[in-house]
């Protein structure tokens, strides 16, 4: 895939940072596809839920902006299963929680959106 495939995931992915690090739903709105899956076992049984429930989430949550939490947020990986499908490996943080998002994408409609965000959380030694 050429650089020109990976920038408009790129934007997006940028646009997801800043709704997490911000705690605003309306800019994840925009990347999210209406019907994603938010999906974690980390605790050892499954939190899931849908985008109405995962949005009242985060506008609830003090941010880590609002925190002057430091910034953990990077891209680690983008891979094409084809035209329409991508997945992101992300990473970030919120508090005292590392997490590793794996965030599957779709092009519908002209645009990239996320269709799955399925993650594991680690406690910061820090």
């Amino acid at each position: 895939m050429s650089a020109v495939a990976f920038e408009p995931i790129v934007a997006l992915l940028q646009t997801y940072f800043d709704g997490l690090y911000h705690s605003d739903a309306a800019r994840l709105r925009q990347v999210f596809h209406p019907e994603a899956i938010y999906a974690c076992a980390t605790e050892g049984r499954l939190k899931h839920l849908r985008m109405p429930e995962y949005f009242e989430v985060v506008a609830r949550r003090p941010s880590p902006a609002s925190r002057n939490e430091l910034r953990r947020d990077r891209i680690a990986g983008i891979e094409f299963a084809g035209p329409v499908t991508a997945l992101a490996r992300v990473q970030c943080a919120i508090g005292p929680k590392r997490f590793t998002d794996l965030l599957t994408l779709v092009r519908l409609d002209g645009r990239w959106q996320i269709i799955s965000k399925v993650f594991h959380f680690e406690l910061a030694d820090d």
